[in-house]
């Protein structure tokens, strides 16, 4: 795909056109009224934002080398220059490319990110804890705030399960947490292991794109079955004396969303329908994908060590993406929230299958 083909340069002219056209919206008054709507554009101008900027750096560029070219018929000396610009143009170029290939639509959104414990009891426990303060450090780093929906502890300070809301005010967490998703392994004594015996444990994410407006996903009460019920602690026990955890079931599906970490069953039940819409959005997706035969990343929705997406060896300090390859000796810098260059190995192939998908 050559970039100065006519199909190419149509496709670069709508999407400037619509950059400039979502401009003048964002500058309406009534449009900014419209807190969903506005949220929607901003995510969709900062994206075609990108592309604008690479055209300009292009044009720029073009224009300095045409001069260079010029003056090298004078000056031997700026052919060198005319040179340099020939190799910025050509990456610019592949830049621009990528950001023309089509995108999976729900990476602008927000995520839902949940993490159970799984094989290993108190350990998988425990490592699922090291993952979540990971993500939590990860998303500090980046500048997106979490938000505990639900939440189950361990006796020894670990999770069996938590689920995470985690924003961005540009939004795009999603296309970075999205590889996230399956089952994390980890290799390390544990410190309930009393003859320092290296063991095996795993630990499951999923990772759902967050609806960005309740009626985005429509629902019918009567599809729903709520059930509430006291929360507990630690061991199972009781940490409220009122009935405020709930669970939602919607019917038609059998997916199941619960919470209970508020103590107000109506904050219990906003949280756990939160989920619910993730969850089901996440599932119209699927289903759309499989329609359309299309390859979508699909995650792992048991917590089987055999189906491992990561290791982390604790000590050998590495940590291995088994999707990539990706492999390093920085495991204390990943769990402290350095987490970018792993999952760039994995948005890099996934931009690489869909480039050799368009030819």
């Amino acid at each position: 795909m050559a970039l100065d083909s006519s199909q190419l340069e149509a496709s670069v002219r709508s999407l400037i056109d619509e950059h400039d056209r979502i401009e003048a919206e964002l500058a309406d008054p009534d449009v900014l009224a419209d807190a969903g709507r506005t949220r929607k554009l901003t995510r969709r101008y900062s994206e075609l934002g990108q592309v604008k900027t690479c055209v300009d750096a292009i044009d720029s560029a073009r224009s300095d080398r045409e001069a260079a070219a010029e003056l090298a018929e004078e000056d031997s000396s700026f052919a060198e220059e005319a040179h340099r610009l020939d190799s910025v143009i050509a990456d610019l170029e592949e830049r621009l490319r990528e950001l023309l290939v089509p995108k999976d639509p729900d990476d602008v959104r927000d995520a839902l990110l949940e993490v159970k414990a799984g094989e290993g009891g108190d350990e998988s426990a425990l490592f699922a804890a090291d993952l979540v303060n990971m993500y939590r450090h990860w998303a500090s780093n980046r500048g997106w705030s979490v938000e505990v929906l639900d939440s189950t502890e361990t006796a020894l300070g670990g999770w069996k399960d938590i689920t995470l809301a985690v924003k961005s005010r540009e939004g795009g967490v999603y296309g970075w947490m999205k590889f996230e998703g399956g089952v994390h392994r980890v290799q390390r004594v544990p410190v309930t292991e009393s003859q320092g015996r290296i063991h095996t444990s795993a630990a499951g994410v999923m990772v759902f794109p967050e609806v960005d407006e309740p009626d985005e996903i429509r629902i019918d009460d009567n599809d729903l079955r709520i059930d509430v019920y006291r929360s507990s602690g630690p061991g199972g026990q009781s940490v409220n004396t009122t009935d405020s955890a709930v669970r939602i079931t919607h019917l038609p599906t059998g997916i199941v969303a619960s919470c209970q970490n508020e103590k107000s069953q109506l904050q219990n039940r906003e949280a756990a329908m939160r989920i619910l819409r993730a969850r089901l959005l996440a599932k119209q997706a699927e289903e759309a994908a499989a329609e359309a035969q299309s390859a979508r990343r699909s995650q792992v929705r048991s917590v089987d060590r055999s189906e491992r997406v990561r290791t982390y060896n604790f000590p050998e300090n590495r940590i291995v993406d088994h999707r990539t390859g990706y492999k390093a000796y920085n495991l204390d810098q990943v769990l402290d929230g350095r987490l970018d260059e792993v999952v760039e190995s994995l948005r890099a192939a996934e931009r690489a299958e869909r480039l050799e998908g368009i030819g």
